[in-house]
């Protein structure tokens, strides 16, 4: 303790401002990165929350006593335990909906509610309970439902119910198959309500699912599926990655009705017979006078004379047959296929030689055959129509990945948490720079006072005169000049400095050099701090 008290009387005010701004920075350091290094990693809990949901969140953590942290709208805990605290949140219902479904009606008592009042929030729950369900789907992040109901008025016949649903995703937007979907599942849960009369509004892609789109038999559609059919059988045999499918299905856009009527005039059915059976007979008498009384009479003159008859007999059938007639009306709507276009291409194989070289083999005849085959089956494919599908094996090209593909590390392999081996590194690189730059250039620095310097001889002295205009102090300093013995003044040993060595003195005939040394194995601790002086003097030359 000392030693430390001497070296640091013997330091000036720019080393002492120095060395007092290391340590506070250094303690600072180790202060920070010893809090850092006992504090536990911290994870994301949830993310994205409504301010209500996330306060309930905070407060149940708070008591059950885990330590967390809020960065925005995500909430950070322990890595360890978030899972454990995800379940236990669950079993508590949190994070809780900000959206209250037919608990409502339980807040209602039985006095004072009116049934507007019940109404009111009837309409309620069910907005609740709707987007709770919409809210299930992982997709979606928020919901909103607004149902405009008819009431119970009974004068108000010609309004139907409607309904609104405005959603917000977590990227992207829905699809209007999705949006389909969730129409019909708000008409039915709501009485009276048709999925048309339901509008699906997303932040994103604004209204989903209009009049005016495709409808669900849109020819985009029916190629993709399509598409993936296709896909999906042949990757089962070329593998995943080897096969790209494209089709075009070219469907009829405008609407025809035919009416046809067949007579077959070989089956005939007889229904009715109609006969008609006629008979005449007619007589003439000839002769010539005029006509008299006895003409007349049977026995008479008249009698006598030429006389012709005739008799007619005629027969009619009428037969009535029924023929059988066949008639047809046929409607063709919009949407009928007309012609499929399949375009597939198949990548071939890589085979390695004896050498170990790659090429490329395209694949057999007979395998693209089959392939083709399977395709003609998946779409329904039919030469009549004119469909076409045209099947080809070519070398893919690799697609190589923009940017630096992210690879997992060495240690991320060995399951180490590198935060806080990277905090233990840097906080044992302090503590040596620490130790070997302040701790022990402090505790092993020589005051520069204390240094034991020769005092200059004192005037009552007898001093040679051949040394008297030469005289000097031994300050301990090496010049560069060539050492001269004969110049060394002769100092009696009664005079000494008050602390430093005795005089020197030298006898006829007594090498300077060899009194030196004398003086020096006397004097040892004297001449270590000489030469201590000597070597800091260099270390702050250099």
């Amino acid at each position: 303790m000392q030693q430390i008290i001497t070296n640091w009387a013997a330091l000036d005010t720019r080393r002492r401002i120095i060395i007092i701004a290391a340590t506070l920075a250094m303690f600072a350091a180790v202060l920070t990165l010893s809090r850092m290094a006992s504090s536990p990693s911290l994870t994301l809990l949830y993310a994205g929350l409504e301010s209500g949901p996330a306060g309930e969140v905070v407060s149940a953590l708070e008591q059950h006593g885990v330590r967390y942290e809020v960065r925005g709208d995500s909430i950070f805990v322990e890595a360890s335990r978030r899972d454990e605290l995800r379940m236990t949140l669950a079993s508590e219902g949190l994070p809780a909906s900000s959206a209250r479904g037919y608990e409502l009606l339980d807040e209602l008592s039985g006095f004072g509610t009116t049934s507007q009042m019940f109404d009111a929030a009837y309409w309620r729950a069910k907005e609740g309970e709707l987007a709770r369900t919409i809210l299930s789907h992982p997709a979606i992040t928020g919901v909103r439902v607004h149902i405009a109901s008819t009431g119970s008025n009974p004068f108000q016949r010609d309004i139907r119910p409607s309904a609104s649903v405005s959603i917000t995703t977590g990227g992207g937007s829905i699809t209007a198959k999705h949006a389909r979907a969730l129409k019909f599942l708000v008409a039915a849960a709501v009485t009276g309500l048709v999925p048309e009369d339901v509008a699906i509004i997303d932040t994103v892609g604004g209204l989903i699912g209009s009049a005016e789109e495709a409808p669900a038999n849109a020819p985009d559609d029916r190629a993709e599926a399509m598409r993936m059919r296709i896909k999906r059988l042949l990757e089962a045999r070329v593998g995943v990655g080897n096969v790209m499918v494209e089709a075009t299905v070219d469907t009829e856009t405008r609407s025809e009705s035919i009416r046809e009527k067949q007579i077959d005039p070989a089956s005939r059915v007889a229904i009715s017979t109609d006969t008609e059976e006629r008979s005449d007979t007619s007589s003439d008498q000839g002769g010539g006078g005029d006509v008299t009384v006895a003409s007349n009479l049977p026995e008479g003159d008249g009698a006598a004379g030429d006389s012709s008859s005739s008799q007619t007999s005629e027969t009619r059938e009428r037969v009535n047959y029924e023929v059988s007639s066949t008639e047809r009306e046929v409607v063709l709507a919009p949407g009928a296929i007309k012609r499929l276009s399949v375009a597939v291409l198949v990548n071939g194989t890589v085979v390695a030689d004896a050498a170990g070289t790659k090429t490329f083999q395209p694949r057999s005849e007979e395998e693209l055959g089959a392939l083709r085959e399977l395709v003609a089956s998946a779409v329904g494919f039919d030469e009549a129509r004119g469909d076409v599908i045209t099947l080809k094996t070519m070398q893919f090209i690799p697609e190589e990945p923009m940017g630096t593909a992210a690879e997992p590390s060495f240690l991320a392999g060995l399951g180490l948490d590198v935060m806080s081996l990277v905090q233990a590194l840097v906080l044992a690189v302090v503590a040596i720079v620490l130790g070997m730059f302040v701790v022990r250039p402090v505790l092993s620095g020589s005051p520069v006072n204390a240094t034991a310097r020769l005092v200059p001889p004192s005037e009552d002295a007898p001093i040679s005169n051949t040394a008297a205009a030469t005289s000097a102090s031994l300050t301990g300093e090496i010049t560069d000049n060539d050492f001269d013995a004969g110049n060394i003044p002769v100092i009696s040993d009664a005079q000494t400095g008050k602390g430093g060595m005795p005089a020197l003195t030298m006898a006829s005939g007594q090498d300077p050099v060899e009194r030196l040394r004398g003086l020096i194995g006397e004097r040892q601790e004297e001449t270590v701090e000489i030469l201590r002086s000597w070597l800091e003097g260099e270390e702050e030359t250099a």
